[in-house]
Order: C-alpha cells, then structure tokens, then sequence
C-alpha cells in the first residue's frame, strides 16, 4: 500500500501566518477562521475558552498557530460556545 504524503499545515499555507493571506483557498478558510477565532476569544484566556467548548485547550492553540485544521466537530463547539460564527464561505 502506498504511503500517504503528509498534508501541509495551514501555517504552511501562508507565507506569514496569520497576517498574510493564503494562495491555498483551504487555506485561506483555515487562516480566516483562526483570525475570527482569535477576535472571538478577546480577552478571555485560551484556557477558558477551551473549557467553556469542551476542548482541549492544545487543540485551540494548534488552530490559532496553524499546526492544525480544525474539523467540524471542533468549529461547532467553538461557535457555540462562543455564540459567533466563525467559519465564512
């Protein structure tokens, strides 16, 4: 079976994440949301954000760094929590 090639990161997708805009349109959706997502939290500490969600904090800090995609399950919680919408098309 052949290997899967391992599937760039967001931050990878832009050549000053968060700040620069992704030529990626994945990526651009994943750099729009994390920027949403930092707004969203504001003062609030990424701790209590997390625990408000029922996340995993790290999980938070991965998608506003960029090391990760955030999936469908973890954008429903956010916004939830949050009470905003995160995710534009």
């Amino acid at each position: 079976m052949a290997r899967k090639e391992a599937r760039a990161t967001p931050a990878m997708l832009s050549s000053q994440w968060p700040d620069a805009p992704s030529t990626d349109p994945v990526g651009e959706a994943a750099r729009r949301f994390a920027l949403g997502l930092k707004s969203a939290i504001g003062e609030r500490s990424v701790r209590e954000v997390a625990r408000a969600a029922g996340l995993d904090e790290g999980t938070i800090r991965k998608i506003l760094l960029g090391e990760s995609w955030p999936d469908l399950r973890t954008i429903w919680k956010l916004e939830s929590s949050l009470e905003t919408q995160l995710y534009f098309r």
